[in-house]
Order: C-alpha cells, then sequence, then structure tokens
C-alpha cells in the first residue's frame, strides 16, 4: 500500500512511534540463539535493531521515537484486578537486553521515552494527536489492536504481523473488522481481549459484534435495541452486560491527555554516535553492523 493511498498529505514530515516493548519481544522470539563474545544473549538487541532499519527504509520518516511501557495504568487495574495479569514476567535475558536497545537508540540518534506507571499506548497515543494537530502525518507501529481506534487519514498503522508489508489506512480497518476506526472500542468492548485478560459478552464474537455495530452504530444503540437481538441467550447476555461494557470502553479508550517527556522536535534523529555505537556493536559482536558505520548512517532520513 503507497503512502499516497494512507495519508492525505504525504508530502508532510510523517512521524514513525515505535511500540519498544512489542518490538522487543518479537525480536527476541524471532531470533533464539544469539550470544556476544562475553556469553550474553543478543538475539533482541539484533533483531530490534534490524526491524528498525527496515521500518525506517519503508516509512522514511522524518521524525522517529520509540515509545517504552512503563507498567500498568493504575486506573486501568482497579476498574479490573486481573487486567493483563495474565501475561508472563519478561524473561531475564530480555529484560536486560532492553536496556541495551534504550543504549542503542542513544547512540544512534533516536528519541525514546517512558514515563513510570503510564503504559505505552497512551503515551504513542497522545503523540500521535498531537503530532497530527501539527500537520504530521503519523505512523504507529505496533501489533496492538487498541491502535485502530486511532487511524484516520493521517495516522496508520504499521502491524508487523501483516504479510504484506503496508500501511494500515481506515480500508484496511475495516477489512480487518468489519467497522470504522471510531467503532473499534466499542467492537473491542463487546468482544473482549483476551491478550489483556478483558472478557467479553458472552455469546458475541468477532462477526456478531460487527453486524450489531453496522445495524445499530454504538453499544449504546445496541443496549437500546438489545429487545430486537435474535437468540435469547445472547438478547439476555447484552441486557445484562451493560456495566461490563462501560467498563470495557474505559479500559480499552486509549488516554491521550498525557503530558509527554518528548516534544516532536526532539524526534528529529540526530547525528548518530559512530564511537559510542562501535563500542556497542564490538561488545555485542555485530560484525556486520560495524563494518557498516563507514556507509551512511541510518539515522540520516529521507525528508518527505
Amino acid at each position: 500500500m503507497s503512502h499516497a493511498q494512507t495519508f492525505e498529505s504525504p508530502a508532510k514530515r510523517t512521524l514513525l512511534l515505535v511500540d519498544g516493548h512489542a518490538y522487543a519481544y518479537r525480536a527476541f522470539f524471532a531470533i533464539r540463539q544469539m550470544s556476544g563474545p562475553d556469553g550474553s544473549a543478543t538475539n533482541g538487541i539484533y533483531g530490534f535493531i534490524k526491524m528498525l532499519q527496515r521500518m525506517i527504509t519503508f516509512v522514511q520518516p522524518s521524525h522517529v521515537a520509540v515509545i517504552w511501557d512503563g507498567g500498568l495504568a493504575t486506573e486501568r487495574v482497579s476498574l479490573l484486578p486481573g487486567y493483563k495479569a495474565e501475561r508472563p514476567p519478561t524473561p531475564e535475558d530480555l529484560g536486560r537486553q532492553i536496556e541495551d536497545m534504550r543504549d542503542f537508540l542513544a547512540a544512534a540518534g533516536f528519541a525514546s521515552a517512558v514515563i513510570p506507571g503510564i503504559e505505552a499506548d497512551d503515551l504513542i497515543a497522545t503523540l500521535a494527536l498531537e503530532a497530527e494537530r501539527s500537520g504530521h502525518p503519523v505512523v504507529i507501529a505496533s501489533s496492538d489492536k487498541d491502535f485502530m481506534q486511532l487511524v484516520s487519514t493521517n495516522i496508520g498503522l504499521l502491524n508487523p504481523g501483516d504479510k504484506e508489508q503496508r500501511i494500515w489506512g481506515v480500508a484496511e480497518v475495516f477489512e480487518k473488522t468489519g467497522v470504522q476506526p471510531h467503532q473499534i472500542v466499542e467492537w473491542l468492548s463487546l468482544i473482549g481481549d483476551a491478550v489483556d485478560n478483558i472478557p467479553g459478552v458472552a455469546g458475541v464474537g468477532h462477526k456478531t459484534a460487527t453486524e450489531l455495530l453496522q445495524q445499530y452504530g454504538s453499544v449504546d444503540g445496541i443496549l437500546s435495541h438489545a429487545h430486537e437481538v435474535t437468540g435469547p441467550k445472547r438478547r439476555d447476555a447484552l441486557l445484562a452486560s451493560k456495566e461490563l461494557l462501560e467498563r470495557n470502553r474505559q479500559l480499552i479508550q486509549l488516554h491521550t491527555g498525557l503530558v509527554s517527556p518528548i516534544v516532536l522536535d526532539e524526534c528529529v534523529p540526530q547525528p548518530q554516535d559512530s564511537s559510542a555505537l562501535a563500542a556497542l556493536y564490538t561488545r555485542w559482536g555485530f560484525k556486520t553492523l560495524l563494518s557498516e558505520l563507514t556507509s551512511p548512517p541510518m539515522s540520516q532520513p529521507v525528508l518527505l
């Protein structure tokens, strides 16, 4: 999919927002055996660097920021104590490598941010909408389906799980779900999210949720017409789920009013520190990347 099909103003400079932990996990499990000269695991670091290179080559952004999770939002946990509770702890080898990934980003000249106690999704959403208001197209690199609620003509998604390597716009969200981006919170509230341990309405799956939203427009519209829904079990489940649905909407709706630790201008990639990168690549045993330091640095983007 071309940028022209995704963004209304492709000539404007684009902000690439990377879901740091999502890509760190993906890199860690994609390359299972790799270690540096000292025997420490380096699989996640190497995979993360290569993924970032590919993203930058594809998107050609003028601004880049990698956003990291700072923990679970207390307001979500208070609403649902089991929120994301079933996620396994970060593997020890990966945790150590995430710190090295941040060292790489600093040496390569890329902005990186985390807010303690704030989920990366919320900070990414805040930065995306701020950039959009400033006239910058935004590409969010993440597999998290919650981000579909942000998609517009100026905000697209780069999903690492999409084999076609394209930037999702409104059409792709509709193709995937059957609903519009502004209905995604409602759609996910109905079906739940097993990844985040959020239960949905009993008997309401993807197809049913889509059909109900296409017919009635919103959760409130569905509830006000629940007596028309076919199937007594489904009808009763919807009527009994008003509080669950309201809670789910609060859990799934991204928070966009945060005070960000970085501003848009700070997301312009800076000249890389070649000596610092050389030291890191040497410590990790990345001989190919070390040899590429004499080539044009990847932190010099093509301005759109």
